[in-house]
C-alpha cells in the first residue's frame, strides 16, 4: 500500500514539473536549411565511360555508333577516288571517243595505276572493306533506322561483288591478270547475255548513283533534319544530282560500251571461255 502511494506522488511530481516547464526548440546539430554539396564525379565519371549504347570502353563520351559512321565515313574518301577514276575510264571516255577500241586505250593505259600492289588494296578492298562491315555492325545495333540509301548498300554488296567477280576475279583466276580484258570483254557479255547484263548493270548504275549521291549528301550535312520548305528543296535536288550522275555513266556505258557487239577471233573465243566459267551464265554460251 505504502509502494503505490509513493508511485502515485512520484507520478504528480512529474506531471507538475512538466507543466512548468517553459517549451522551446530542440536544438539539431545538422543545418537543414544548407544547401547540400554537389555529388562527385563518379556519376559523370561513369556515365562517360559507357558508350551511347551502353557499351563500355570509350571514355571521351563517345560511343561505338560514333566511331562506326566515322569508319563508314572516312572509307567512301579512297574509295570515291576508285570510282571516279573508274567511271572516267569506263563511261566518260566512250562517251567522248564514240570508239570502243580508242576508249580501251586509255582503260587499259590508266587501269594499272588502281590495279597495282598497293593501290587496289588502299583505294578499293580495304575501303570498301571497312564501309561494308562498319555499315553491317550499325545495323545490328538498335540506334540505328534502315534508311534508302542504307538498303542501297546492302544491294551494292551483291552488284559489286558480281561486279568484280566477272570482270577482275575470273579473268585473275582463269588467265593469271584482268589485263586483258577491257571494255571489249564488257560488249562481249552485252552481246552474249543481253538480259542478265543489262538487267545487271541497270541496276548497278541506278543503286550506286543513288547511294553514293545520297550517303556523301549526309556527310556534308545536306540532309539532316531540317524544316518541311529546306528539306523538300534538298530531296528534289539531291535526287537531281542522283539523275545526272546516273544518266552520264549510262551514257557511255549504255550508249558505246553495251552495243559494241560481239569480239570476233581467238579474243572472242578466249572471251567465251572466261564467261563459261561463270556459275549460271557459262552454261549458255
Amino acid at each position: 500500500m505504502e509502494r503505490q502511494n509513493s508511485a502515485a506522488e512520484a507520478s504528480q511530481e512529474t506531471l507538475i514539473s512538466l507543466q512548468q516547464l517553459e517549451p522551446s526548440p530542440v536544438e539539431s546539430p545538422l543545418n537543414l536549411d544548407k544547401q547540400l554539396p554537389n555529388l562527385p564525379n563518379e556519376v559523370s565519371t561513369r556515365h562517360h565511360g559507357v558508350g551511347t549504347l551502353g557499351l563500355s570502353g570509350f571514355n571521351n563520351g563517345h560511343g561505338t555508333v560514333y566511331y562506326l559512321t566515322r569508319l563508314q565515313k572516312y572509307s567512301t574518301y579512297a574509295f570515291s577516288l576508285f570510282a571516279a577514276m573508274h567511271i572516267t575510264n569506263t563511261s566518260l571516255l566512250p562517251l567522248v571517243t564514240s570508239s570502243l577500241p580508242d576508249a580501251d586505250k586509255y582503260l587499259l593505259l590508266t587501269r594499272p595505276f588502281y590495279q597495282s600492289f598497293p593501290m587496289e588494296a588502299a583505294l578499293v578492298t580495304a575501303p570498301l572493306l571497312t564501309h561494308d562491315l562498319a555499315g553491317l555492325a550499325r545495323a545490328s545495333t538498335a540506334a540505328t533506322r534502315s534508311s534508302s540509301a542504307t538498303l542501297g548498300g546492302y544491294a551494292l554488296v551483291g552488284l559489286v561483288g558480281g561486279h568484280a567477280y566477272v570482270n577482275r576475279i575470273v579473268p585473275l583466276i582463269h588467265e593469271g591478270s584482268s589485263a586483258g580484258v577491257g571494255l571489249q570483254y564488257v560488249a562481249h557479255g552485252f552481246a552474249r547475255h543481253p538480259f542478265i547484263a543489262w538487267s545487271a548493270q541497270v541496276a548497278l548504275v541506278g543503286v550506286t548513283a543513288g547511294h553514293v549521291v545520297w550517303g556523301w549528301a549526309r556527310w556534308m550535312g545536306w540532309a539532316g533534319a531540317v524544316d518541311q520548305k529546306t528539306a523538300r528543296r534538298r530531296f528534289w535536288t539531291i535526287n537531281g544530282v542522283v539523275a545526272a550522275v546516273a544518266g552520264i555513266w549510262a551514257a557511255g556505258g549504255f550508249g558505246v560500251v553495251a552495243r559494241g557487239g560481239l569480239t570476233t577471233g581467238w579474243v572472242g573465243k578466249g572471251f567465251d571461255e572466261l564467261y563459261k566459267t561463270i556459275p549460271g551464265v557459262g552454261v549458255y554460251i
